[in-house]
């Protein structure tokens, strides 16, 4: 298996899916001859033609609705936001035309929007929000969050194949600093499915997408004082993996959640209300969520740091966690 980063899996995955099947295409803003705002789609032009890697103009809306037709016409779009801050601009498009079309019409609409998000990078309130979670409370969307190249590709296949809409994250600080040996070929992930990234057994933490490495950091350094965390990357929101993440409970008695997005609405409410609700008679201890600041994201790279959850944090909270 080839060793890649984080963009490069990506990468990987959508040239795959374009060999393998012709009615997927790409259109996106500078996706064509820049090859993209990270080049994630550098060399797909002169290899796939300007009839498949559509350079749009710099409207979202029009580039989603466009997506949206063309996946009622039978084709398989992946629309590209150059950063997933700017999806608002097509919001409606996604939420009340092709989120609710399998209910109006019984029609699936087989298009995912990708692109990256989260903070970390200094790149200002503009460029850095997480917003998985709007698309969380629309119903008929799917909402995927890899924290792994491995996962990134195999859990792009699976969207692309996917006949509803998928909304596709990826960290952009992941996109470079995380390798990791990816299988070659036609490699699927289903949707819906956790993972069980480092298993304890006396605290489980939950995380999705970046928080995920954050908590395996602060595991290492609680498994040298003689703390067994267990880490769960859910990687998809929806669907979302209630069994996996139950038995983990269930287990451990003890649980943090812990993912970039701000606390207030973010998804760790969910998933905490669940556990809440179906592992109560097994907490030990109250449940601890790890989030951002209910603030936009600072420029500055000191107060980005200060605002952002970080390994301290989770570590903290599972300290908090063993000692109730």
């Amino acid at each position: 298996m080839p060793l890649m980063t984080y963009l490069e899996a990506i990468s990987d995955a959508l040239r795959w899916e374009m060999r393998r099947d012709e009615r997927v295409f790409l259109i996106g803003e500078d996706i064509g001859v820049y090859g993209g705002a990270f080049k994630v789609t550098k060399g797909f032009l002169e290899e796939f033609g300007p009839e498949r890697v559509l350079d749009a103009p710099i409207s979202e809306a029009a580039i989603i609705g466009a997506a949206i037709g063309a996946a009622l016409d039978g084709l398989r779009p992946v629309v590209e936001m150059q950063f997933m801050d700017f999806i608002t601009d097509g919001f409606n498009q996604i939420v009340n035309v092709a989120g609710t079309t399998a209910y109006r019409w019984g029609i699936g609409v087989p298009f995912v929007v990708r692109g990256p998000s989260g903070g970390g990078v200094g790149a200002n309130p503009f460029h850095s929000r997480n917003p998985e979670n709007w698309f969380v409370h629309a119903t008929g969307l799917k909402v995927v969050c890899p924290a792994f190249p491995a996962d990134a590709k195999g859990l792009l296949l699976a969207s692309i194949r996917d006949d509803n809409p998928v909304l596709f994250f990826e960290h952009k600080g992941l996109y470079r600093k995380i390798r990791q040996d990816v299988p070659e070929g036609d490699y699927v992930v289903p949707l819906g499915q956790a993972a069980v990234v480092r298993e304890g057994n006396d605290v489980t933490v939950v995380a999705y997408g970046s928080a995920v490495h954050m908590a395996l950091d602060a595991a290492d350094q609680l498994a040298a004082t003689g703390i067994s965390v267990e880490v769960l990357d859910i990687r998809t929101l929806v669907p979302f993996d209630e069994a996996t993440v139950f038995a983990s409970v269930r287990k451990t008695g003890r649980v943090v959640i812990a993912h970039e997005a701000v606390l207030t609405g973010g998804f760790g409410g969910e998933i905490a209300a669940r556990i809440a609700q179906h592992c109560f008679e097994w907490l030990d201890a109250p449940i601890q969520r790890v989030a951002a600041f209910d603030a936009p994201t600072p420029f500055a790279p000191t107060l980005e740091q200060a605002v952002l959850p970080n390994a301290a944090t989770i570590k903290a909270a599972v300290e908090k966690a063993l000692r109730y």
